[in-house]
C-alpha cells in the first residue's frame, strides 16, 4: 500500500501559544483547529512552506505528553529555507533559544538548531554547495581520523 503523505504531529503544552509562536517565528499559517469547550486544542493544522504540521495540547489521561512533560524531545524538524541566519534570528526574536548556532556544514548546508518555547527542536538550514553522497561520506570519515 503506498504512503501518500507524512505529517509531523507535535504534542505540547499550550497549543494555542505554540500556534502563535510558529506563526511569528516561521510564518506558519493556521489551517484550522478543533477546540474543546474548556479551551484545550484537540487538533490543529499549520502550513509551513506547503507542508502541514499537526499539533495538539497534551492529553496526559491518554498518554499524550509533550517535551515539557517528558523532559525533552527525541527528534528535530528540519526546515530548508533561503536564509538560515535570518530565520534563526526571527525565531529567536519570537522566543526560541539557540541549541547550535548556524555554521557551514560538511554536507553542503549552513544550518543551526533552535529549541522552541515548548521543547521541540528545529534545524534551520540553507544550501551553500551541492555535495554528492560520496563526498559527504568522505568528509564525514575525515571527521573521525583515528577510527
Amino acid at each position: 500500500m503506498p504512503i501518500h503523505e507524512v505529517f509531523a504531529y507535535l504534542r505540547l503544552r499550550d497549543a494555542a501559544a505554540a500556534i502563535d509562536f510558529y506563526a511569528r517565528a516561521f510564518g506558519a499559517r493556521e489551517k484550522f483547529r478543533l477546540t474543546e469547550p474548556g479551551g484545550r486544542i484537540g487538533h490543529a493544522e499549520l502550513e509551513l512552506g506547503g507542508t502541514t504540521i499537526m499539533l495538539s495540547d497534551e492529553y496526559p489521561e491518554s498518554g499524550i505528553r509533550g517535551p515539557a512533560s517528558i523532559g525533552g524531545t527525541s527528534f528535530t524538524i528540519h526546515l530548508h529555507v533561503d536564509d538560515a541566519d535570518a530565520l534563526i534570528a526571527r525565531a529567536v526574536a519570537a522566543g526560541a533559544t539557540i541549541v547550535r548556532p548556524a555554521n557551514d556544514q560538511f554536507y553542503g548546508e549552513r544550518s543551526g538548531t533552535l529549541r522552541d518555547p515548548f521543547g521541540h527542536e528545529w534545524n534551520i538550514g540553507h544550501e551553500i554547495e551541492k555535495v554528492t553522497p560520496e563526498e559527504m561520506q568522505r568528509r564525514y570519515d575525515a571527521m573521525f581520523p583515528d577510527e
